[in-house]
């Protein structure tokens, strides 16, 4: 079945059908407001941290799924529906989802009612537009009821999800003309707050969940869309949400465009609120809505995020026989490329931004595929991986983009994660010949007092596989390799326990990993990554330590050969007991792809045949 198709012009995927096999969904934003977004207009938006500053909640593993999102609903006499069909899920005459570069649009026809959602988040603005257009086609006046509506997180995604007795109490709203403020101040005095307002007079609205949706109704049946018209509910803790409703009337073929925009500011502590001490400080927020509040300067805002987007895909094009190669290389996969720069896959539908930062491993992966894009954001994007690592060359797995230190609550050990900086590093390099990068002062672990140059960073990288070998001479597998679902060393045998975070005590070894499981990817990865730091300190002079570290590949080299090789394929790993894992002589019998790659790649065996 054809759920849509690519528009290679407009650079666009257009979904014809909103019954995908799973929502598909686009990333808005590029620097610090950021929002996803799924062809019915589901998802969540948060300001550069999707745990520690979300603004809208969404529910991940709901049923039916893809519950919570930008919703607008239109009731047309007995009829109520959604233009991008959920959540109300009324049979639409004609729909369309468009989801470019950066923005998304998605488009509803009902019983000769049309309603064009367009949605991005412009250039240095911190929060998403979000322009409706709503036009009679048919040949009687119309008059119907129109509701926004989104659904406020109490900013700390995990906290909301579990300290009702807190956050119950919390929900703190201001209503100012067309404008719901999100201040959420109950014995806190946070420096931000959020906003979710429309270009044009309301005839109500409602900040409370329970008035808006009712006690026992769903996204599918809020109560006050099934009665055409609001509560003026103010919400007093519990779940506040924000909901502007207006009747509207239009003339056959007559249009109507409303322009909402859900922002994010943040104000010094002593200036957030005005003399009262109960009143927000409001000058930031009108500032943001007189940026966007006409179609005019939404259209101008949208052209300047195109106008981006050209800029960064017209860095690297290729023109081959093969259309889908020339799509996918020169439109989807930079683009791609760039979001996983934005997020890191730290927030996504199958990753909740709650229980993870942004990955040492996977930030560093990522400057790979957008460094010839952004270079200037790409050096200061290693700067501040490598301001986590500890001085022992380890890292710390994941960290906060807000507060960009290290995630203790992951912790460290991963034994792949250093050597991906030697890599990440090396494409800067590559790419920008910017060899003061490895000149400049990096604190470890977010310790200014112990900054060392970025070519120290490389070094304790590098040495840190060698300073970990097994009985093989393969590096130690310790909490988990790349593939952190393979539990070599790290298993947990009490219910609750995540094997990726906890070292048992089962294993008497320091740090709690095994000894004796041994990664036979980290060791191709070495082979591989190993050489980029050769070549830099040749070029920098310094053969004698040159000479040193290419010494180690090659002993890496010859243990793999000699211990991970069984004439077919190279090894897996060896798990925490000593056996193979990956070979012909294992009972599975089954090939990993991890290690030959990299084999391949850092050519070991190719003297051997």
């Amino acid at each position: 079945m054809k759920f849509g198709h690519f528009d290679d012009v407009k650079k666009e995927y257009v979904i014809s059908n909103p019954r995908t096999p799973y929502p598909w969904i686009n990333y808005l934003g590029t620097q610090e407001f950021f929002s996803l977004i799924s062809n019915t207009a589901g998802g969540y938006s948060f300001y550069k941290d999707a745990r520690l500053r979300r603004i809208t909640r969404y529910r991940y593993n709901n049923v039916p799924i893809d519950m919570g999102g930008r919703y607008f609903y239109i009731k047309d006499g007995e009829t109520i529906w959604n233009p991008g069909w959920s959540p109300v899920k009324t049979e639409l005459d004609f729909y369309e989802c468009r989801h470019g570069m950066g923005y998304t649009i998605i488009t509803g026809k009902k019983n000769g009612l049309k309603a064009e959602a367009t949605f991005f988040v412009p250039q240095n603005y911190n929060g998403e537009v979000q322009q409706v257009v709503l036009t009679n086609e048919s040949s009687e006046e119309k008059t119907f009821s129109f509701f926004s509506f989104a659904e406020w997180c109490l900013w700390d995604a995990q906290d909301d999800c579990t300290n009702f007795q807190r956050n119950f109490s919390t929900g703190r709203v201001e209503v100012v003309g067309s404008t719901i403020y999100h201040k959420t101040e109950y014995r806190d005095r946070r420096d931000h707050f959020a906003f979710y307002t429309v270009n044009d007079e309301i005839d109500g609205y409602d900040t409370d969940r329970d008035s808006f949706i009712g006690l026992y109704n769903g996204f599918h049946n809020p109560q006050a869309v099934e009665a055409g018209k609001a509560n003026n509910s103010f919400a007093d803790g519990w779940s506040p949400i924000a909901s502007h409703y207006k009747k509207i009337t239009l003339a056959p073929g007559e249009s109507k465009t409303l322009v909402f925009i859900l922002g994010y500011v943040e104000m010094p502590v002593d200036k957030k609120f005005e003399a009262d001490g109960v009143t927000i400080n409001k000058e930031k927020a009108l500032a943001m809505i007189e940026q966007y509040n006409t179609p005019e300067k939404v259209a101008a805002g949208l052209e300047e995020l195109k106008a981006t987007w050209d800029r960064l895909l017209s860095v690297i094009n290729v023109d081959t026989p093969d259309d889908k190669v020339n799509r996918m290389v020169n439109i989807w996969n930079q683009y791609q490329c760039m979001v996983t720069f934005n997020l890191s896959r730290s927030a996504s539908y199958f990753e909740s931004g709650i229980g993870r930062g942004m990955g040492f491993r996977d930030s560093n992966q990522d400057i790979l595929g957008f460094v010839h894009q952004i270079p200037d954001r790409a050096r200061q994007r290693i700067i501040d991986i490598a301001s986590t690592q500890l001085p022992d060359g380890g890292c710390y797995h994941q960290y906060q983009p807000l507060t960009k230190k290290g995630n203790s609550d992951i912790g460290g050990d991963f034994s792949d994660d250093p050597l991906w900086m030697i890599l990440s590093v090396s494409a800067y390099i590559k790419e920008t010949g910017d060899w003061s990068i490895l000149d400049e002062m990096v604190p470890y672990d977010n310790d200014e007092s112990k900054a060392k140059p970025m070519l120290d960073h490389l070094k304790v990288s590098f040495y840190h596989v060698i300073n970990n070998l097994g009985p093989h001479g393969l590096p130690l597998a310790m909490r988990a390799d790349w593939n952190d679902c393979i539990n070599l060393s790290c298993y947990s045998d009490t219910p609750g326990e995540s094997f990726q975070t906890y070292t048992n005590p089962k294993f008497a070894a320091e740090g709690g990993y095994s000894k004796v499981a041994e990664s036979v990817m980290v060791a191709t990865l070495f082979t591989y990554t190993g050489p980029n730091y050769v070549s830099i300190l040749k070029h920098l002079g310094k053969d004698d330590e040159a000479a040193a570290a290419q010494a180690e590949i090659d002993k890496m080299k010859k243990n793999v050969m000699e211990s991970a090789f069984d004439g077919d394929w190279f090894l897996r790993a060896y798990d925490s007991t000593g056996a193979k894992m990956g070979s012909k002589e294992c009972e599975e019998g089954k090939i990993f792809i991890e290690p030959q790659g990299f084999a391949v790649m850092s050519e070991i065996g190719k003297d051997e045949g």
